[in-house]
């Protein structure tokens, strides 16, 4: 029992990783099971109909899977970061290395995203993140005063459309860097207390 599991789990990941694969290089709409059956090595594409109900059960794996690995990249960046400032300047700066680390896994989920956006529960729950993390760093002082909905609004759109650009054509490690801080730099100068940012 334990091997028969052991073999399911693993060919599972393996379809998965092969649908992600063949999103982020072919698109959404031409990821046919076929498809990804001949990408995975498999004989037919009845071995992925034994392991997903279909694919949404298959696209939800993949959403999983992405969202468990893009956690996991950015989540150490956010958690040594003090302040709601230096968390904000985190998530800005993780979230474009990411593209760098993971380039299969981003372009995968922005074309699953732009396609059938409601399947991403972190994509979509972001902007609430943001807003609460707008009002409460206000609360705290680090902030300025703004509309916190239209600032995360702004913010979420904004990085999207960055990642978006640097996914298509991933530059070298050095100007990745330097765009996840000038990205953040802008953020932070705008959501400032005083002069800078908000009015106090």
């Amino acid at each position: 029992m334990r091997a028969k599991t052991a073999t399911t789990t693993t060919r599972r990941a393996q379809i998965v990783a092969a649908a992600i694969e063949v999103i982020a290089e072919a698109g959404f709409d031409n990821a046919s099971f076929s498809r990804i059956a001949k990408h995975a090595g498999l004989s037919s594409t009845g071995m992925i109909s034994y392991h997903f109900a279909g694919k949404d059960d298959l696209l939800a794996a993949c959403v999983a899977e992405i969202e468990q690995v893009t956690g996991a990249f950015m989540q150490p960046w956010i958690d040594a970061a003090q302040g709601y400032v230096a968390q904000l300047r985190a998530y800005v700066e993780a979230n474009v290395a990411l593209v760098g680390e993971h380039p299969v896994e981003v372009r995968a989920l922005i074309d699953v995203v732009r396609k059938v956006g409601a399947v991403s529960p972190g994509v979509n729950g972001r902007l609430a993140l943001f807003e609460e993390h707008f009002r409460a760093g206000q609360a705290a002082g680090e902030f300025g005063s703004f509309d916190p909905r239209i600032t995360a609004l702004a913010l979420t759109t904004g990085l999207d459309a960055v990642v978006a650009t640097v996914a298509a054509d991933v530059p070298e490690p050095a100007e990745l860097a330097r765009i996840g801080r000038e990205l953040a730099d802008l953020y932070t100068r705008a959501t400032a207390p005083g002069p800078e940012g908000g009015t106090s």
